[in-house]
């Protein structure tokens, strides 16, 4: 595993990113979660994927870390809860709220958890380059992926949170407590704040997002490498 790992959730960016990426090595597996060396602009980087969920996905990065992870890019989607920000838009997480039963044990009492700082200031220049609409503030982690329930979305929305998503809060917890570089971005897979479901069903601006986050991960993990941030 290289020093610089992109953390993906689902197949679909993971096939592209190794696309991109132009990946050769051999395919290889952490409990069944694939991972795959690349380069990006000269830098050497780890594509890994499908880490779904809070356990796994921290079971994931523990043995990542193990194995040399110094820095570590989330890419996945998540559930807008905040009518600024529509299918496709970016978001730029702040921190997580961790509503999941995995960060607790890493991050006790915390009521948001922050990514590192210099790994986040890296993403927020690239976005500024993007030509998609991005926005920046916290997300709600959660365990429960069908208990999204109005009550919830309220409480996210009076908390001024973004977003829901499934492994932030865990990631950002592990690193924390690890002493390595995490940070995220998310793209609006589908908008849960008029509390009736709206997913992207492959709308084109869905699918603008995810092409713009995936670059944005990889021009990231490059600097990063480059700068050893």
């Amino acid at each position: 595993v290289t020093s610089t790992v992109i953390l993906t959730f689902t197949q679909p960016d993971y096939q592209a990113l190794c696309r991109l990426a132009q990946v050769q090595a051999p395919l290889r597996q952490l409990w069944g979660c694939a991972h795959r060396a690349g380069t990006w602009e000269g830098a050497s980087l780890t594509v890994v994927a499908p880490a779904l969920g809070a356990p796994y996905a921290a079971m994931i990065l523990e043995k990542l870390i193990a194995l040399g992870a110094r820095r570590v890019l989330a890419l996945g989607w998540c559930g807008s809860v905040s009518p600024e920000a529509r299918l496709g838009d970016l978001i730029l997480p702040t921190g997580a709220v961790p509503g999941d039963g995995t960060s607790p044990h890493y991050c006790r009492e915390e009521a948001e958890i922050t990514p590192h700082q210099g790994l986040y200031d890296l993403l927020a220049k690239g976005l500024h380059g993007v030509e998609v609409p991005w926005h920046s503030g916290p997300i709600w982690s959660t365990d429960a992926f069908y208990r999204e329930t109005v009550s919830l979305i309220r409480s996210c929305q009076a908390q001024g949170v973004l977003g829901i998503d499934l492994e932030l809060a865990a990631l950002l917890a592990v690193g924390r407590f690890r002493g390595i570089a995490v940070a995220a971005v998310l793209v609006v897979s589908d908008e849960l704040f008029t509390y009736t479901w709206q997913p992207a069903q492959g709308a084109q601006p869905f699918r603008r997002g995810r092409q713009a986050a995936l670059r944005l991960v990889l021009d990231t993990a490059a600097a990063a490498e480059d700068q050893n941030v």
